[in-house]
């Protein structure tokens, strides 16, 4: 009887029971077609909109339209674009639904000689001509009212941007004011424009540098000339960049700004790489007068060397050279309790000063970006002579040096007696003079003004017959950082802080930076004994007379065996301790490739034996308690 009964069951499950189960499948499948249902496991939910573009988007007053222009249904779309395109579709209907009803999404297909094309040309969504001849869109307008922003070509490469892209042309439409700048600079950032045509001898063509171009998205940009003497009042940031042979009168006139609370960023530099081709290009340049008057101070004679950020690159021969003038920048130079460095990965500066806080003027003292414990100031002139001439001397200061700090509070004046005594000050600053500020302020000081420079953060390229600049570290995001903090809009901040330049094995640069640390000991022990040894040599020449010059002695030739069993010695401890850093990095690297080739075999393994066990279980059971 008992057997009949199963019999049957089997026989109603394959009968009836299979379609039955494909049937509620289906149904599951209409009932939760229209929801938007997603698990984002990205370390940073990249591919979710930030809580930061949700507060920007609560606050929208009215209604934002995004209109998206991407050519569907052609053939022989670039890869990178096909797999691109549907993840951003996704990304921006998250949009539509974080918005809540203020934000309207629509998307447009514009195909040849049709309407949507015409609607895309007119916004300044540009067109890619493939090579078979097909014209590819892929941009967005946001619209609000009567503006307007356009975002011309989404480019794949710069996919961890797009959030703050879409969010910053969002801000902009809802913001019909912009922010003003001002920069005051003696390097020359504004570029060239091009030369008329009757004028072949004029200077070529040049593009300002990027960091300019990029503030204009957000910042109406004022230039200062460095005769001027006087600015704009009504300004909200200032920058000084390298601001060399600055009138007493425009000194003054910062001074004022600053105590009437306007913000400040200063870049002085040691040393300025950019420069070289100016004369005196390597004087010091940076408002002393200014900097003493806050409590802070920069040693216009040092540069800073640093081992522990050194840059690393090929030289002509195809060895790796360290570089401690050129400081590569990692997460543990960056300031984590600051919004403005605490997401930073990675900066470049190259030849950068040291400031110090000379002495407490009641405002707050704030390092935003520090060297490594590895680092000494040394004599800036050390430059010229190269890395192997540092290296052989360096004596590590074991203490971190202030390469950013941000200065917050009442300011007093660097002019405490009144305007200096010039007539021009009389056509200057137009307000009463201001002993000690009426309100607080900030002022960010930089160390190096190269870091600003296009050489040191971002590569010029060209992808689908498109200009493209792509930021390979965080020089820029810095300084917008900065800018947008300064000026009251952190969401931003928040936002361009997603995504990662790199993502290193954070254990394999850990050994690397350790072994570094004790092959740098040992190398500066063999070029000290090697010193030693010459000096020998040369004492022992000197003891020689004329008729005996070119004759090898039995001390010299003594010294010299010795020399050469002692260097032998020490290049063959170097070797072992390079040969271990290689042996410790690549059993980490098993460790990864086995983890990576057996883990996820030896889970499934797991659970189907677990699995199997249950339903051996589970029948056993079942058969127990069947009727006899």
């Amino acid at each position: 009887m008992a057997e009949m009964k199963t019999d049957i069951s089997k026989t109603l499950f394959s009968a009836v029971g299979l379609p039955v189960v494909f049937l509620i499948i289906i149904l599951v499948n209409v009932l939760f077609s229209g929801l938007n249902l997603k698990w984002d496991l990205t370390e940073e939910k990249l591919y979710s909109v930030s809580d930061a573009t949700r507060k920007i988007l609560s606050e929208i007053p009215g209604e934002v339209s995004i209109k998206v222009f991407y050519t569907k249904g052609i053939e022989n779309i670039p890869v990178p674009i096909k797999d691109f395109a549907p993840r951003m579709l996704d990304f921006l209907r998250e949009y539509d639904l974080a918005g809540k009803g203020k934000i309207k999404l629509e998307i447009y297909n514009p195909g040849p000689d049709s309407e949507e094309e015409e609607w895309a040309k007119q916004y300044g969504i540009k067109g890619v001509d493939l090579p078979n001849g097909d014209t590819l869109y892929f941009g967005l307008v946001v619209i609000s009212e009567d503006r307007e922003e356009t975002l011309e070509f989404m480019d794949p490469t710069k996919e961890k941007h797009m959030e703050y892209d879409i969010s910053h042309a969002i801000t902009k439409v809802i913001t019909p004011i912009k922010p003003k700048i001002g920069i005051l600079s003696f390097m020359d950032i504004y570029g060239n424009p091009p030369p008329p045509a009757l004028m072949p001898e004029a200077p070529p063509e040049k593009p300002p540098w990027y960091f300019i171009t990029a503030l204009e998205k957000t910042y109406e940009i004022t230039e200062i000339n460095m005769a001027a003497t006087t600015f704009d009042e009504d300004l909200d940031l200032l920058f000084l960049v390298f601001t060399k042979n600055m009138s007493e009168t425009l000194l003054y006139a910062v001074d004022q700004f600053v105590l009437n609370g306007g913000k400040l960023i200063v870049f002085a530099d040691p040393f300025s790489m950019i420069q070289m081709d100016v004369p005196d290009f390597a004087k010091w340049y940076a408002p002393d007068a200014l900097f003493s008057a806050w409590g802070v101070k920069m040693d216009s004679q040092q540069a800073l060397v640093d081992f522990g950020f050194a840059t690393r690159y090929m030289d002509r021969s195809n060895q790796v050279v360290e570089n401690p003038f050129w400081l590569s920048l990692e997460s543990s130079a960056f300031n984590p309790g600051n919004v403005i460095s605490a997401n930073l990965e990675t900066m470049l500066f190259s030849i950068s000063g040291v400031i110090q806080k000379e002495k407490d003027t009641g405002l707050q003292y704030e390092p935003l970006i520090q060297s490594s414990l590895q680092s000494q100031a040394i004599n800036r002139n050390s430059v010229r002579f190269g890395p192997a001439d540092v290296r052989r001397n360096f004596k590590a200061s074991e203490k971190k040096q202030d390469l950013a700090v941000l200065l917050s509070g009442v300011f007093e004046s660097a002019f405490p007696k009144g305007p200096p005594a010039n007539p021009s000050v009389a056509k200057g600053w137009g307000k009463p003079h201001l002993a000690k500020g009426i309100k607080p302020s900030s002022v960010l000081i930089v160390a190096d003004a190269d870091m600003i420079s296009d050489i040191n953060y971002v590569e010029h390229k060209v992808y689908l017959g498109q200009s493209v600049s792509e930021p390979y570290n965080d020089n820029l995001n810095f300084i917008l950082n900065t800018c947008e903090i300064l000026t009251g809009n952190e969401e931003l901040v928040n936002i361009r802080s997603r995504g990662k330049f790199e993502r290193p094995f954070v254990k394999v640069v850990d050994l690397e930076k350790k072994a570094q640390v004790r092959w740098l000991a040992q190398e500066q022990g063999l070029m000290k004994k090697m010193e030693e040894s010459t000096a020998k040599l040369e004492k022992l020449e000197k003891l020689k007379d004329a008729s005996q010059k070119f004759i090898v002695s039995p001390d010299q030739e003594k010294e010299l065996q010795n020399f050469k069993k002692e260097k032998l010695a020490i290049h063959k401890k170097l070797k072992e301790v390079r040969r271990n850093l290689r042996a410790d990095i690549d059993r980490l690297g098993m460790k990864v490739k086995l983890a990576n080739i057996f883990m996820m075999p030896l889970l499934i393994s797991i659970l189907g034996i677990g699995y199997a066990v249950y339903k051996r279980n589970r029948a056993a059971a079942h058969k127990n308690k069947e009727p006899v």
